[in-house]
């Protein structure tokens, strides 16, 4: 089954260990200090940590296969024996895809939406929930000019191509979910109206992730150049809140513990109705 919480919005904690991760934090590839981070996410609310070992930044380079399970499988294992939470594997190798599920691993969170050779099979083997992520090109070249007609359309067309073709690979229908690919090969502009089609995305019949935290598009609607800066975790979070509102299930995330009291808070008063007493609120608002 899919690591979603029983009701409500699921939050994904990032965990990279990369020496260059785009947003600043990939600094966790000594063992104690990424086991230390995902208690840290834990504590926060996070019901899933996503460990990734290769940096999918614009211009990133591809890293070799050896040099990527040497990063994930020692954090994977110790967060595993230390800690009792999901642990999801960012990678789109079919050879990191299987050793990290040996390890611990409980799901597989792929870029490029199970497109490489042998990764359509290996997930239908190894019997986990999948994230397919739309990407247009690849990490080197993809935000050199995206172009898209309709790129809500576009990207719900080819997110149900890959669930058609993950099902006809004898992967399951609920062990997948989507990722429209927030700043993977789309402009400024593209972010925006992939944000205000969210609501459409759910034609695709499928779970939706949202990842937004601390990307490009985020620091220039916050007017902030760095991503450190606190108003870019803040409109961060509340870009997480809108995708909630719009029918995303998973928010992939850096700053757990602000888009969980954001989330949470939105969750208490939406459901169910104002005019009725949430048994959280009795004895005091009540």
């Amino acid at each position: 089954m899919l690591p979603l919480r029983g009701s409500g919005v699921s939050i994904m904690g990032i965990l990279n260990v990369t020496p260059d991760s785009f947003s600043g934090d990939g600094a966790y590839h000594d063992i104690a200090g990424a086991v230390e981070r995902a208690a840290a996410l834990l504590r926060e609310g996070a019901d899933i940590i996503d460990i990734g070992g290769e940096s999918t930044r614009p211009g990133a380079n591809t890293v070799p296969v050896e040099e990527e399970l040497q990063r994930v499988l020692p954090v994977i294992r110790a967060v595993k024996e230390h800690l009792s939470v999901q642990i999801s594997i960012d990678t789109s190798k079919p050879e990191v895809m299987e050793a990290a599920v040996s390890a611990g691993a409980s799901m597989v969170n792929d870029v490029y939406a199970l497109r490489r050779p042998g990764a359509l099979e290996m997930a239908a083997r190894l019997n986990v929930p999948v994230c397919l992520m739309h990407m247009q090109g690849t990490p080197p070249n993809m935000q050199k000019a995206p172009a898209y007609t309709d790129v809500v359309r576009e990207v719900s067309h080819f997110l149900s191509s890959r669930v058609r073709a993950s099902e006809a690979a004898g992967i399951a229908r609920h062990h997948l979910m989507v990722d429209p690919g927030f700043g993977f090969g789309k402009t400024f502009q593209h972010n925006v109206q992939l944000l205000r089609g969210l609501g459409g995305l759910a034609d695709v019949g499928i779970p939706i992730v949202v990842g937004v935290s601390r990307k490009a598009f985020v620091r220039r609607l916050a007017s902030v150049d760095q991503v450190g800066n606190d108003e870019t975790a803040q409109v961060s979070a509340g870009l997480a809140l809108y995708a909630a509102s719009q029918g995303a299930a998973v928010l992939r995330v850096h700053d757990v513990a602000l888009t969980r009291n954001l989330v949470r808070t939105w969750e208490t008063l939406a459901s169910p109705p104002l005019n009725e007493c949430n048994a959280q609120l009795q004895g005091s608002l009540c």
